[in-house]
C-alpha cells in the first residue's frame, strides 16, 4: 500500500495490505485505529482470547501475526481506547462475514472460483452510442426457495448466488436486459436497510453465499454478455456499535458534529480525512478488481454534494472533492466501467469529465423527468391539458447532463404504489396506459433502469421479505405485458436511432408538442441515417386523422403498436403496417402524416425518405393563407355579432 496515497485520499488498494491476509507464515492481520490504546485479535484460532496487536510504521497502523489461523475461522478487533474501555469490533477491511444477527469477520483466502470473462472485459464499453438497459434486482426478493411452511415470509429462504446467477441469466437474455445492478451487496446488520446501512464495505454479504459464488454470478452474466453494476453507498454507514461508528473510541470514519448523523439514523462519513476517501475508494475498486463488476451506482449523491442534502445549507467541497477523485480514479484503472450517480440535485457538471471541473461521472439519474412523467399519468384525463408541459420539460434541460432515465426500488415502496397502480384510471385504463408509459420511457433518450416486477405490472409494493408475485403471469394482462415488455427492450436494442447520438441535440425533434387538449405528443429520434417517428396519444379519447407536420415525404412503416391485440391491445386484426405523406402541411413543414391514434396508445414508425415535390410548399403556403381567411372571416363574424 501506498501510505501516502491513503493519507492524501488517492489510495485503491489499501485492502490487499489492511484486513487479514493468508501468508505462508500463518494470518498477518493489520488494523487502521491511531488513538486507540491497545488492540487485540480475538476469534477462533485463540478461543477468543486475543493476541495482542504491535503498532507499526508511524504508529497509527497494528499488526499481528497468528500462525494458527486459517482460512474461514471468524475474529474480531478488541479495541481499547484512550480511558481503557474496549469494544469487540468486526473488520472494516474483512472480506468476509458471518449472517446477520452475528457480525464477526471471517479469513478469507483466495478462493477457487476463477474468471474466464477475457473477452468479456476486452470487448466491454459503457459508451454512449450505445443500448444500456439496467435490470435492478434485490437478490433476496427476486425468486425464493418455496417454503412449504410459510410461503410469504422469504427471509432465509434466499437462493444463493450460483443458484441465483442460473435463474437470472436466462431472464435477463429473455428479456433483453444487458445490464443487470445488484442493490448492495456488502455486508448489512438489518434486511430491512435492503443493504443501504452497511457494517462490511469490503464483505459481499454472507446471506447468499460465498466471495466465490458471488464470481460464479458475475462470471456468468460476462459469459452470456451482460455486464453487472453494483449499487454502492458512499455516504453513510449502520451505526451498529461493532462497526465503524467509534470505531477506535473516537470518530474515526464520521463527523464529530451535528452533520455526523443521516436521516435514516446512520453515521455519515467525513471526508475531510483522507484516510476515510481512501478507505471508500478502496471499497469501490474492490468491486471493479476482484469481481470484476462493470460498473458502480453511487447511492444518495445529493446527500454528499450540499450538506445533509440540502442546497441551503451550502456545498460539502470536501465531498465533492472526494467524489471527483474517486471518479478519476476509477476512470484511470477501469476506463471501460460505468460509473452513475443517484443525485436529485441541480449542482451543476456532475457527469462533466474532471478535467473539466465536473464530478466525473458517466451518467446522473434524471429524476425531474421520472417525477414528472409518474405526475402527469397520474392525472385524471380530464386535467391533463393543463399538465401537458410536463412530458414536454425534461428535455429543456436533457442535454445539461448525461441522463438515465430510472423506475427504481424507491418508486414502488413507502405507500407510493407501484408504476401500474399510480396510473389513473380504471384497472383497463391503467394497463393500456402502462404500455404507453413504458414506450415514452424507452423511446425518450437517455439510458434505461428499471426495477425487477416492473415488467410484470406489478400490483403489490415491493417487500424485501417477499419474492416478486410471478403468479401474475397467470393472468392474461400481466403475461401479456411481459412480453410487450420484452418486445420493446428487443426494439430499443436494435434500432440504433432509439440510442446512437441520444446526447447530441441534433438526434431530437419535436413534430407534435402542442397538442394539449388532444394529448398527443411526437418527436423524431435520428441516428445512424435512421429516422423513426414516436407518437403517443395520453388521452383516452381515439383521434381520426390526426396530422402529424413533417419536413420531408416519406413513407412510413409501422414497427411497435401499443394496442396490438398480441399485448391485450384494441387492435385484434391484422391492420395497415404501411403510409405515406401527402404534399402540403404547415409553414416549413411541408408534408402530412395522418394516423388514427387509439385511446391512450403510441405507434413506433420507421421513416423512408422519398423524393420532395417542389410545390408541396407551395400548397403549404395556400394552405395557411386559407386557414388565415377563414380565421380573420370568423374574427369579423365575431365581432358583428358582438356589435349587435
Amino acid at each position: 500500500m501506498d501510505f501516502y496515497g491513503f493519507y492524501t485520499g488517492t489510495e485503491f488498494h489499501a485492502h490487499e495490505y489492511l484486513g487479514a491476509h493468508v501468508t505462508d507464515d500463518g494470518v498477518v492481520f493489520r488494523v487502521f485505529a491511531p488513538p486507540a490504546s491497545g488492540i487485540a485479535v480475538i476469534g477462533e484460532f485463540n478461543e477468543w482470547n486475543g493476541d495482542p496487536m504491535n503498532k507499526i510504521y508511524d504508529g497509527n497502523f497494528w499488526e499481528c501475526v497468528i500462525p494458527t489461523a486459517k482460512v474461514g475461522q471468524m475474529y474480531k478487533y478488541r479495541i481499547y481506547d484512550q480511558s481503557g474501555g474496549c469494544l469487540d469490533r468486526c473488520d472494516p477491511y474483512g472480506r468476509r462475514m458471518e449472517l446477520r444477527p452475528h457480525s464477526a469477520s471471517i479469513i478469507c483466502g483466495g478462493g477457487k472460483q476463477k474468471f474466464t470473462d477475457e473477452k468479456w472485459l476486452k470487448t466491454r464499453d459503457g459508451g454512449l452510442d450505445k443500448p444500456l438497459n439496467i435490470y435492478e434486482i434485490h437478490a433476496g426478493s427476486w425468486r425464493c426457495k418455496p417454503d412449504e411452511e410459510d410461503q410469504k415470509d422469504v427471509a432465509e429462504h434466499w437462493y444463493n448466488y450460483r443458484e441465483l446467477a442460473d435463474l437470472l441469466v436466462p431472464y435477463l437474455k429473455e428479456n433483453h436486459y444487458n445490464y443487470v445492478e445488484m442493490m448492495p451487496l456488502a455486508e448489512h446488520p438489518s434486511d430491512e436497510s435492503w443493504g443501504y446501512q452497511i457494517s462490511g464495505f469490503f464483505s459481499p454479504t454472507s446471506r447468499y453465499g460465498t466471495p466465490d459464488d458471488l464470481k460464479y454470478l458475475v462470471n456468468k452474466c460476462h459469459n452470456a454478455g451482460i455486464g453487472v453494476i453494483m449499487d454502492f453507498v458512499p455516504v453513510h454507514f449502520a451505526a451498529n456499535a461493532d462497526a465503524l461508528a467509534k470505531f477506535d473510541g473516537t470518530y474515526l470514519y464520521e463527523y464529530d458534529s451535528d452533520v455526523g448523523q443521516s436521516e435514516w439514523g446512520t453515521c455519515n462519513f467525513n471526508y475531510y480525512r483522507r484516510e476515510v476517501c481512501s478507505f471508500l475508494s478502496s471499497a469501490a475498486g474492490l468491486w471493479m478488481d476482484v469481481y470484476h463488476c462493470d460498473g458502480i451506482r453511487m447511492d444518495a449523491i445529493s446527500r454528499a454534494l450540499y450538506w445533509q442534502g440540502d442546497p441551503n445549507r451550502g456545498v460539502n467541497q470536501g465531498a465533492v472533492n472526494f467524489l471527483r477523485s474517486l471518479n478519476h480514479g476509477l476512470n484511470e484503472r477501469w476506463p471501460t466501467g460505468i460509473y452513475m450517480a443517484e443525485d436529485s440535485t441541480n449542482f451543476l457538471k456532475v457527469t462533466a469529465p474532471t478535467r473539466y471541473e465536473g464530478v466525473g461521472f458517466d451518467y446522473k439519474w434524471d429524476m425531474g423527468w421520472m417525477h414528472d412523467t409518474l405526475d402527469y399519468f397520474a392525472t385524471p384525463f380530464g386535467e391533463r391539458p393543463g399538465c401537458y408541459g410536463k412530458l414536454l420539460f425534461s428535455m429543456h434541460y436533457f442535454y445539461n447532463e448525461l441522463y438515465l432515465l430510472a423506475l427504481s426500488h424507491d418508486e414502488v415502496v413507502h405507500g407510493k404504489k407501484t408504476i401500474i397502480d399510480k396510473l389513473w384510471g380504471s384497472y383497463a385504463e391503467k394497463c393500456a396506459q402502462l404500455r404507453t408509459l413504458y414506450f415514452y420511457m424507452y423511446t425518450h433518450p437517455g439510458k434505461k433502469l428499471n426495477f425487477m416486477g416492473n415488467e410484470l405490472a406489478h400490483f403489490r409494493e415491493w417487500d424485501e421479505k417477499r419474492e416478486l408475485d410471478w403468479n401474475l403471469l397467470e393472468y392474461p394482462f400481466h403475461d401479456a405485458f411481459q412480453k410487450y415488455f420484452a418486445a420493446l427492450c428487443r426494439t430499443y436494442a436494435s434500432e440504433p436511432a432509439l440510442y446512437d447520438g441520444e446526447y447530441n441535440p441534433d438526434c431530437f425533434e419535436w413534430v407534435a408538442s402542442e397538442s394539449c387538449a388532444e394529448g398527443v405528443y411526437a418527436w423524431l429520434r435520428k441516428g445512424r441515417g435512421q429516422n423513426l417517428l414516436c407518437v403517443m396519444n395520453t388521452q383516452d379519447s381515439a383521434h381520426k386523422k390526426f396530422p402529424l407536420y413533417l419536413k420531408f415525404p416519406c413513407s412510413a412503416e409501422l414497427v411497435l403498436d401499443t394496442e396490438a391485440g398480441t399485448w391485450g391491445g384494441v387492435h385484434k386484426a391484422h391492420r395497415k403496417q404501411n403510409f405515406h405523406t401527402t404534399d402540403g402541411g404547415v409553414f416549413g413543414r411541408d408534408y402530412t402524416l395522418t394516423l388514427d391514434l387509439p385511446a391512450m396508445g403510441s405507434y413506433l414508425l420507421r421513416l423512408t425518405p422519398e423524393a420532395p415535390n417542389p410545390d408541396a410548399a407551395r400548397l403549404s403556403a395556400n394552405k395557411a393563407l386559407a386557414q388565415k381567411r377563414k380565421a380573420a372571416k370568423a374574427a369579423k363574424a365575431a365581432a358583428e355579432v358582438s356589435n349587435k
